[in-house]
């Protein structure tokens, strides 16, 4: 690999970022990578793979270390605990890359951050743990299942304890392994200007493999990309990036030709588009979010797609629209959320939640839903959805909500395939679960308002 210390560094960068500043994984790896498109695709792939398989894997690599090392991980320098980790990794997880590879630029980037001291002792580690893998002990499966499970799958032990409550282990077990897995980039055809059949011929001549979507036509999976934006076909507005279960969202809220809709929490819009698609360029959706970076994003999207039906708003969710009152046919509220549902895309979020947090957010959540469920007419519609799995979150929230405003669920089977139909969507509502499903964690329920 050329370059291979220069984007080591870049790696140590962004772990540095990410664990040292709380600052989001997928915007600071998108940020490098725009940074240093020169790179090429090898390069580009080398400080993805390690910055995301390090924070993914970052509680197993925390487990390994603190065993062949005198120092705990939590007592050393972030710096050194960060080129440790990526190092490990590499060892652990990227059988191209000869181990002695791994130690000697692992031991020249330390010496090249000014731990010249150091050094002796990073290479000693990583050179034990090269050496011993299979000395690792790890908790009992039997006796301690949560805190195996925890460091099995690389969870938080809350977390790992408060789905194996609730899912018991089997599921539970489904869900963490599917958060490890790669998850390839979800894509939906915008079919007013080509076919999915058409898309995927295109993508495919570039050497990029498609998968087709088993729950809703127009969506297929992406892999062998190298950076989106240069690809003619994002350009042009053809697809946009969005996920099956906000997709899924999007049907399931059902518009119709010549609805007035507003997206509360819309940003970066991919679910107002798709909104404003399937009404075939009739009636207005308003896409709102807090800031206009965030509705800048909206805009940029709105433009690549070249519908006329849609508008991108500042606006607080939690501040009432007066002359908004009673007057959308649908309203969809896909609020923020703990984010649990997508760990597999954004490993970062496992280390920076806690309960008292998802306490908070759900308090947002039941002031924004106090707030914009007003614009929906008499007999409109009302989705509101999630990309977590948390009962306080979805279902405790949906009983909340139903218990102080006039609204009741309604099936939502007819808006989904075969395949996802269950008791709780000929309620109203669907827990999509990672390893269970094929999609993101994601909750959605659809409400009618009564009266006519």
């Amino acid at each position: 690999m050329t370059n291979a210390v220069n984007t080591r560094e870049l790696v140590l960068g962004i772990l540095m970022e990410v664990t040292g500043k709380g600052t989001h994984s997928h915007l600071v790896i998108r940020d490098v990578l725009s940074k240093y498109q020169y790179l090429g695709k090898q390069e580009r792939s080398f400080i993805t793979r390690v910055s995301i398989g390090t924070l993914e894997q970052m509680i197993l690599i925390d487990y390994i270390i603190d065993q062949f090392s005198s120092v705990k991980v939590k007592k050393m320098k972030p710096v050194i605990r960060n080129i440790l980790r990526s190092a490990v990794y590499q060892l652990k997880w990227m059988d191209s890359i000869p181990d002695s590879a791994v130690c000697n630029e692992a031991v020249k980037l330390t010496r090249k951050k000014g731990f010249q001291g150091l050094s002796g002792f990073v290479n000693g580690v990583l050179r034990s743990i090269a050496r011993g893998p299979a000395e690792v002990r790890y908790p009992d499966e039997k006796k301690q299942p949560a805190e195996y499970m925890s460091v099995r799958y690389s969870q938080p032990l809350w977390l790992t304890q408060m789905w194996l409550d609730r899912f018991g282990p089997e599921t539970t077990g489904q869900i963490l392994g599917a958060f490890l897995e790669d998850s390839p980039t979800c894509i939906r055809c915008n079919t007013g200007r080509i076919s999915p059949e058409e898309l995927a011929k295109r993508l495919n001549q570039q050497g990029i493999e498609t998968t087709s979507s088993p729950y809703i036509r127009e969506a297929m999976e992406i892999r062998g990309y190298d950076y989106l934006g240069a690809l003619p076909e994002f350009e042009q507005g053809l697809f946009q990036v969005q996920d099956i279960s906000s997709m899924l969202a999007v049907r399931i809220a059902a518009p119709q030709k010549g609805d007035t809709v507003y997206d509360v929490c819309a940003a970066p819009g991919g679910k107002s588009l798709y909104l404003a698609e399937l009404m075939q360029n009739t009636g207005m959706v308003t896409a709102r979010d807090l800031t206009p970076y965030k509705v800048g994003l909206i805009e940029e999207n709105i433009l690549r797609s070249g519908l006329t039906n849609i508008r991108a708003q500042v606006w607080d969710a939690c501040a009432l629209d007066e002359a908004a009152v009673e007057t959308a046919d649908l309203v969809l509220a896909d609020l923020p959320c703990s984010g649990l549902g997508v760990l597999g895309r954004k490993p970062d979020i496992k280390y920076h939640m806690s309960q008292g947090q998802i306490r908070e957010l759900r308090g947002l959540q039941r002031e924004i839903l106090g707030t914009v469920h007003k614009y929906v007419k008499k007999g409109g519609v009302l989705v509101y959805s999630t990309c977590t799995i948390d009962i306080e979150e979805n279902e405790k929230n949906l009983e909340w909500f139903l218990s102080q405003f006039p609204f009741h669920l309604e099936s939502i089977d007819p808006y989904l395939c075969a395949a996802l139909r269950s008791n709780t969507t000929a309620q109203g509502y669907l827990q999509l679960l990672p390893g269970v499903h094929r999609a993101d964690g994601f909750f959605m329920a659809r409400l009618r308002k009564d009266g006519e």
